[in-house]
């Protein structure tokens, strides 16, 4: 099949849409959260970071199109809670979408048509967007349980700000060394967002 007649250009273009409008949306989340939840803002700064390189994976599978414009039709969410658990929620449910409908649809599409490097990069970012949403979730569990801060076991938490780390059963009210708020602070094992997207 031509790739100008393929449902796999469109598939792209969805696919780069949903992408930056998903970093724009983590990026307003950071915004909104980096007052009062830091550590939360931080990790919606973090997967709109890596949301953006995916946009452009797609984004340059369309080159042979530059200067042209690509029609599709599809739905986009608008998540303007304010809420930290719900924005986490929403993210769950976005990434898990993707993850498990979307893009195994998008890429089983691409390998009937004949587009076998496109349906690999649908397939591994699909991947990707499964990680995402279960570091998503375990943040919202952490938050809806209200375990953000505190454990019923010691852990060892980490100062974002600062790097200061702490074993304790709760996250210091304030950092000893930089004096930021507990916001700042998160479990060691789920700094940088470990790839399995929460502690063991």
């Amino acid at each position: 099949m031509e790739f100008a007649n393929s449902k796999t250009k469109e598939n792209l273009m969805r696919a780069y849409a949903g992408e930056t409008q998903a970093r724009t949306r983590y990026n307003f989340a950071q915004e909104k959260l980096k007052q009062q939840h830091y550590a939360v803002s931080e990790l919606f700064r973090f997967t709109a970071d890596q949301e953006k390189e995916h946009a452009e994976v797609f984004y340059n599978h369309l080159k042979e199109f530059s200067g042209q414009q690509v029609k599709v039709c599809a739905d986009y969410p608008v998540d303007l809670s304010t809420d930290a658990c719900e924005l986490l929620k929403l993210a769950v449910q976005h990434e898990t979408n993707e993850a498990e409908d979307l893009y195994p649809e998008f890429a089983r599409t691409a390998r009937e048509e004949g587009f076998a490097d496109i349906a690999r990069d649908f397939e591994n970012i699909s991947k990707i967007e499964n990680t995402h949403g279960r570091r998503f979730e375990s943040f919202a569990n952490l938050m809806r349980e209200g375990r953000l801060y505190k454990s019923d076991k010691s852990e060892v938490w980490v100062c974002l700000n600062c790097g200061f780390i702490v074993e304790s059963d709760s996250a210091p009210e304030n950092c000893p060394v930089c004096g930021a708020d507990q916001g700042y602070y998160i479990r060691l094992c789920m700094a940088e967002w470990g790839a399995r997207g929460g502690c063991q």
